[in-house]
């Protein structure tokens, strides 16, 4: 029945073989041409025709020159993929000789593979309308992706220079971020396969997978993806509101269903979260694919991906303010090997210590350097103790050369990055107070008073009321309880100069009562993306609501030669569920002492009573 149904074979149409086709075409005999044009195009062509033509093709590619663009591009859109295995192997043999013969084709074959990185769209009209437009999931997409780098590869075998020409076709091909997921995820999963046999575009291709994602991170709040989950779990919730509209995405029909089952499901309610969670969970599984051979550690190239990353990190992640998920490949990657996280600490703090740096920079690298010491359980005390002593040790020549100059008073603008290291060495010891402490009380209590902390708090710079409130208020508490230092004198007389700021504006007049000096955030803070949060669980010291007892603890000063069995149970293990979770409400000590920062990292009340 094949034999039947197939068209018989044939070398010479139309009078000719394909080069007499062409060459009366350079004659101005434009019959067969024509005809030649009109079988190529027809959408129901045979895959015995597809063959035969492609064979000729082959063997007269040196005729294919630029005038021939038309009958090129023609050969280019044909249905080869979903094909059977003789022309897919027929049409690559065709790629391989035409790039390699006329390189003028060169771009034109990159776009035409890379366009097929993409589930391919199924639309249905009735009446001119389309009634479904959906991507068309079918069972050997896999296989036609994995035909496609095949393409690519074959194409950079025979064209060295292929991948200079093909990293501007990947930035062109970029989908929009109102596709689909599945479009979305597809794509950025094939732009990191290419990675693998065209290592030179890694970096730039990691460049702008995370370029893309860090836009989508900014323009998806924390807030907004919580509310957009507490809606969706709220059954009384009311109807769609016209906001949310905004952000109607192409959605094909099994997402729009899966939508009515998110509560309670892996599928994030907001679009653009559910997006950016999807893209995560791929870049992490990329960072590990590549680290680990046969489930095993590959040191040398857990090195070279951390090496690209650290530069993406640098130009990417650390000059953009309050990202919230996209940073976390850099805490990931850390999490395979100490040496990592060391080397990510040292990088941080010399972009920290460097005058030359805009002090933008180096406020965030502080912001860093503290969130990542505190949040991530892979950092033991020895380096959390190695850290401190490098940024006390630098805060303390900071207030030698200031304390005493022209300069010496409290103002972000002058000290902005001593103010942006105090606070990550009050956050940090606010989390990590209790591990410097256990296993000899006496031993841990000698190493914080040698840090000196009260020289800190008294100098004239008065750290304590540029900081947030909610740090200041939990280290005060420890530092207390500690009798390290005294700090609520010096909270309270804050308080009592601190000024409303008026900002005048179309609106009015604006009084400010709640102000963030430092304009402050924390990039580890908890990772809420559903799917790719599993992955960094493991690693990330969750912060834990302070119990009743606790709060009377930190009240009562610790004696000295105190047992270490009488030491405060500050931080007691993982409490997901409270994460971020934040109160600091006027005249109220024990709200002042629950998270250290709240969800956004800004403080929600700067007056505030404190104890005697």
């Amino acid at each position: 029945d094949e034999f039947i149904s197939s068209p018989p074979r044939k070398t010479v149409r139309f009078g000719g073989t394909l080069t007499d086709i062409l060459l009366k075409y350079e004659r101005g005999e434009t019959t067969d041409f024509e005809l030649l044009k009109h079988q190529l195009s027809d959408p129901d062509i045979k895959d015995a025709q597809i063959i035969n033509w492609l064979h000729e093709f082959r063997a007269s590619v040196t005729y294919l020159t630029k005038d021939f663009e038309q009958l090129v591009s023609i050969l280019l859109k044909l249905p080869w993929l979903r094909r059977s295995r003789e022309v897919v192997e027929e049409y690559l043999g065709f790629l391989g000789n035409l790039v390699s013969a006329q390189t003028v084709y060169l771009r034109p074959c990159l776009r035409m593979i890379v366009s097929q990185f993409v589930p391919p769209r199924i639309t249905i009209r009735e009446d001119d309308v389309d009634i479904s437009d959906s991507d068309d999931d079918e069972e050997n997409l896999s296989e036609n992706f994995n035909t496609c780098h095949r393409a690519l590869q074959t194409v950079a075998r025979y064209v060295p220079s292929t991948p200079q020409f093909l990293m501007p076709i990947l930035v062109e091909n970029f989908p929009f971020i109102n596709k689909s997921e599945r479009t979305l995820e597809c794509y950025v999963h094939n732009l990191l396969r290419i990675t693998v046999y065209l290592p030179t575009l890694r970096l730039e291709i990691l460049e702008l997978i995370i370029e893309w994602l860090l836009k989508l991170d900014v323009s998806t709040p924390q807030q907004d993806i919580e509310d957009a989950e507490e809606t969706a779990n709220n059954p009384d919730s009311e109807e769609k509101t016209t906001e949310e509209g905004l952000f109607d995405m192409e959605e094909d029909e099994e997402t729009k269903r899966n939508k009515v089952a998110s509560s309670g499901s892996e599928r994030m309610a907001h679009p653009l979260a559910e997006r950016l969670d999807i893209l995560m969970t791929i870049l992490f599984a990329y960072i590990k694919d590549v680290c680990h051979v046969d489930g095993k550690l590959d040191i040398s190239k857990t090195k070279d991906l951390y090496r690209d990353l650290i530069s993406v990190f640098d130009k990417l992640i650390l000059p953009t303010h309050a990202s919230c998920h996209v940073q976390y490949f850099m805490f990931y990657i850390c999490s395979f090997k100490l040496g990592l996280a060391e080397a990510f600490l040292d990088h941080l703090w010399k972009k920290l210590h460097d005058p030359n740096n805009p002090s933008v920079i180096r406020q965030t690298a502080a912001s860093y350097i503290g969130s990542f010491l505190a949040r991530a359980k892979f950092i033991p005390v020895v380096t959390v103790k190695a850290c401190l002593d490098l940024l006390v040790n630098w805060m303390h020549k900071y207030i030698d050369n200031q304390d005493t100059g022209t300069n010496a008073y409290c103002d972000v603008a002058l000290h902005g990055p001593f103010y942006s290291t105090c606070q990550a060495v009050f956050y940090t010891l606010v989390f990590r107070h209790k591990q410097l402490l256990e296993g000899n009380l006496r031993k841990g209590l000698s190493y914080l008073q040698n840090l000196n902390f009260e020289r800190i708090v008294m100098c004239q710079l008065n750290p304590l009321k540029i900081c947030i409130p909610s740090v200041v208020n939990l280290f005060a508490a420890i530092t207390r309880k500690y009798q390290l230092v005294f700090c609520y004198t010096i909270i309270e007389r804050n308080n009592r100069q601190f000024i409303p700021v008026v900002r005048s504006g179309t609106g009015g007049d604006l009084v400010q009562t709640c102000t963030n000096p430092l304009d402050s955030f924390f990039p580890f803070d908890p990772y809420i993306l559903k799917r790719s949060k599993k992955t960094i669980e493991p690693f990330y010291q969750f912060w834990e609501e302070l119990s009743a007892e606790d709060l009377e603890n930190l009240k009562k000063p610790i004696k000295r030669g105190t047992s270490e069995d009488e030491d405060d149970d500050f931080l007691k293990g993982e409490t997901p569920q409270n994460d971020g979770i934040v109160g600091i409400a006027s005249n109220s000590y024990e709200s002042n002492t629950r998270s250290p920062v709240s969800p956004t990292g800004s403080p929600l009340d700067c007056y505030v009573q404190y104890p005697h």
